[in-house]
């Protein structure tokens, strides 16, 4: 056993001290056992692991987190001008009296810990089976913990066009409430869905989304995450796209001390769309990063990865995304995108694109950039009247419109159009 694997395996041992598995039925029961044996294997990850060399996951290795004083609630409730259905979770535990029912027409909702103890369900051929299928080329240690001891999640599976988006509000009352949350979805053909979330959720956070996306059907899914906060979270999307299907992921983070945010897209039906996208606005303290790895492995698919940072007094943002082509998969159609504004001289970008190609007919495109306001720009504005506060919050509303854009509902757009605008006014000075 080499010395680096070693101390992995002491670092995950410290952490399993602490935490205990679940009861469990028999088809939930073997998925927790086979992500542990997964786990004990790989250990916990360090700096020197390539995928991590930015960001230390010294706060997701910790045996308890660093405790954190609850935040006040939001001023302006996301998402409150949509016509949704609301679950709460507390510290990870669901919160029946304040979420409506789980009945929504066109979907089947049910909570994994009232089914967790059954001996089979329609989420036994997915729960920790495409986390587990997301391992490989790069180990995400952190998700394959929350296979193994996640206590609760939510199980969906959209047989039509649902009638309301579904939208899962995270928050926290513990300060030092260290959480982890399992959902599976698994859109049937033709099948429609919109998933909203946000919150704070806890001091520390993981969770973990699988989702299939099967023929012909579309998942759009928008988040908030970060606001005013010391909190570290950690989330997982692995996904399975089937033929013609349509994949659409938006995320905004607002600040937050540490995020990182993985995905792992598989397109694996001919003609299927994979979309990507994140703007963060971070100030002082704040580390934000975004590791994706699409894989194209059938004909005609298209992916974008959109993601735009802004950053100000010290904020380090981060992007490692890549494009894996494999063979037989043509006219492939693969584009990335990352780019930074940075406010001050303090901040710093750090971004890894990378493309992987086995098939020769395929159009694939990276691109990544870092720069300052565009001091032209900002005396025009200004020229006219335009107080310099406004005007580069404009300019930086400009930059992140292309990763916005994103989003196809146009009230959805807006209102995080609007939530940005906001934190600009908050954290940009005169």
């Amino acid at each position: 056993m080499s010395a680096l694997l070693k101390a992995k395996q002491e670092t995950l041992a410290l952490r399993l001290a602490a935490l205990s598995q679940p009861a469990g039925g028999s088809w939930v029961s073997a998925a927790r056992a086979d992500a542990l044996a997964r786990l004990q294997a790989m250990g916990l990850p360090g700096r020197r692991d390539e995928y991590w060399r930015y960001t230390d996951p010294a706060a997701f290795n910790a045996v308890t987190p660093a405790a954190v004083t609850p935040a006040a609630a939001d001023a302006v409730v996301p998402f409150d001008a949509i016509e949704r259905v609301k679950l709460y979770f507390v510290d990870g535990v669901y919160d029946a009296a304040r979420s409506d029912s789980l009945e929504l027409a066109g979907v089947e909702l049910s909570r994994l810990a009232d089914v967790a103890g059954t001996d089979s369900h329609w989420a036994a051929e997915l729960y920790g089976k495409l986390e587990a299928n997301g391992q490989k080329p790069v180990e995400r240690p952190f998700a394959v913990l929350n296979t193994a001891f996640a206590a609760d999640g939510l199980l969906i599976r959209v047989t039509g066009q649902a009638e309301r988006p579904l939208s899962l509000i995270y928050e926290q009352s513990s300060e030092t409430s260290d959480v982890l949350l399992h959902h599976v979805l698994k859109l049937e053909e033709g099948a429609e869905f919109t998933l909203l979330e946000n919150g704070v959720g806890a001091a520390r956070f993981n969770s973990v989304m699988e989702v299939e996306v099967g023929k012909g059907a579309t998942f759009h899914h928008v988040r908030t995450q970060g606001r005013d906060s010391d909190r570290s979270a950690i989330t997982h999307i692995f996904a399975r796209i089937g033929s013609e299907s349509t994949f659409k992921s938006f995320t905004m983070t607002a600040n937050g001390t540490l995020t990182r945010n993985e995905a792992v897209l598989d397109l694996t039906g001919d003609d299927a769309f994979a979309h990507i996208a994140g703007a963060c606005v971070g100030d002082a303290g704040v580390k934000h990063d975004d590791t994706v790895f699409i894989i194209h492995g059938a004909e005609r698919c298209e992916s974008r990865q959109v993601f735009k940072k802004v950053l100000m007094n010290g904020a380090t943002g981060i992007f490692q995304g890549k494009i894996l082509v494999k063979p037989g998969a043509q006219k492939t159609d693969g584009y990335q995108i990352s780019q930074s504004l940075l406010l001050d001289g303090d901040s710093q970008f750090l971004a890894k694109p990378e493309l992987e190609i086995y098939a020769d007919d395929v159009k694939c495109s990276h691109g990544s950039t870092s720069g300052a306001i565009d001091e032209t720009a900002l005396y025009y504005l200004r020229s006219r009247g335009v107080p310099k506060r406004q005007a580069e919050a404009l300019l930086v509303l400009a930059f992140l419109a292309e990763a916005i854009g994103e989003i196809d509902d146009e009230t959805l757009g807006e209102e995080i159009r609007g939530r940005l605008e906001s934190w600009l006014t908050r954290h940009t000075n005169d």
